[in-house]
């Protein structure tokens, strides 16, 4: 057999140098004396005992002129034919990071991290299915007019909300004291510490309030959706820490609850996507998504009052201006700012006001993330 012959049992490279030492009539003390190493270092490659290394293959090609690559591909053949067989495990675990971001939910808690058996059990029953490959599908609105493009993360996020909103006591949901919140948030509006008395309020009417961390690169504002006809829900990631971000996008989803949107058989779920970039109307979302962004905007700053105020200062706005209007209209100052830095396109100017409002709400709300895990039954 000469060099080049080839085998289908992949036998040790060795196999290939005795015949061709044979083929040649030259002995192992004559290989040794051509590469400049030691006979036994022939002889362990020739038993089987030693592997041939990338320097050694390189040396064998040129001896045997021949290609140093023709070498490292018979030893590489040899260990990947001899190497274990992969654990069963490894290739379920792969299936479940791609299709979900496991690890991330078994660092905040969502999951516990046990043998891949536990695990897909675990899986099965925090989305609620019995079977993995059944990816449930959910709508998502906000700046897309497209309703199938929720992502894994967006999707575990989801189901982390309906979770946590799934096993709290609230009243009875009630669209007209709804309605009334409605018209009586304005004065929690004027100092950021009221933000406090969201939960309790939303829960008095009867709406689940939950806040839950966004997972990486989901870009989740809210949602809302209904875990039954009559159990609205409201879940929020706070993500902008920011007063005139909260209320914009609670006001949005509050709309929404009031709509009825995403209540019926299908239960579709909205989940808003980069509200900071869509808080106008613009023609070219949902009609759902134009009526809770209109309905958010006014409800912040009114809208008549806004336009009249930036009619008159602007391109000069004094800092007191700003909040003497606040004064005014009775919001805190860091929401008028708000609305007049998108007017503007200048959202750097006066953005001390712009206060961080989520440690509020700690202690106030089931909240999730941030360090903390709210506890929760699979």
């Amino acid at each position: 057999m000469t060099i080049a012959s080839c085998l289908t049992d992949v036998p040790h490279p060795g196999d290939f140098v005795r015949e061709e030492l044979d083929a040649r009539g030259w002995s192992q003390r004559d290989l040794a004396y051509i590469l400049g190493v030691p006979e036994q270092a022939v002889n362990l490659i020739a038993s089987g005992k030693r592997g041939i290394s990338p320097e050694m293959a390189k040396s064998l090609g040129t001896a045997f002129d021949v290609s140093g690559e023709f070498f490292a591909n018979l030893q590489k053949a040899y260990e990947m034919s001899t190497a274990r067989a992969p654990d069963p495990a490894v290739a379920r675990r792969a299936m479940l990071q791609s299709a979900f971001p496991v690890r991330e939910m078994i660092r905040r808690g969502w999951l516990t991290d046990m043998d891949v058996g536990s695990l897909e059990g675990q899986m099965m029953r925090f989305f609620r299915k019995n079977s993995l490959t059944d990816l449930p599908q959910m709508a998502h609105a906000a700046k897309k007019a497209d309703y199938s493009e929720t992502t894994p993360a967006q999707l575990a996020w989801l189901f982390r909300v309906r979770q946590l909103a799934g096993e709290m006591v609230v009243s009875a949901y009630a669209e007209r004291k709804l309605r009334k919140l409605v018209g009586d948030l304005p004065q929690y509006m004027t100092n950021e510490e009221e933000v406090r008395h969201v939960p309790h309020l939303l829960a008095e009417c009867g709406v689940r309030f939950v806040i839950v961390e966004a997972l990486p690169k989901a870009n989740i504002d809210g949602v809302c959706f209904w875990i039954d006809d009559v159990s609205p829900v409201i879940g929020v990631t706070t993500r902008h820490d920011r007063i005139d971000n909260f209320w914009f996008v609670l006001r949005h989803e509050i709309e929404h609850v009031l709509n009825c949107d995403g209540r019926g058989e299908l239960s579709v779920d909205l989940i808003d996507v980069d509200l900071e970039g869509g808080m106008s109307a613009a023609n070219d979302l949902p009609a759902e998504e134009q009526l809770a962004n209109s309905a958010a905007a006014a409800f912040c700053v009114p809208a008549a009052e806004l336009e009249s105020f930036y009619i008159r200062k602007f391109p000069f706005i004094a800092e007191k201006d700003v909040l003497g209007f606040a004064g005014r209209v009775q919001r805190h100052p860091g929401i008028v700012v708000g609305q007049l830095q998108r007017k503007m396109n200048r959202y750097n100017w006066l953005a001390r006001h712009k206060v961080k409002i989520r440690h509020f709400l700690a202690g106030n709300s089931v909240m999730d993330g941030w360090g903390d895990v709210a506890p929760a039954k699979l």
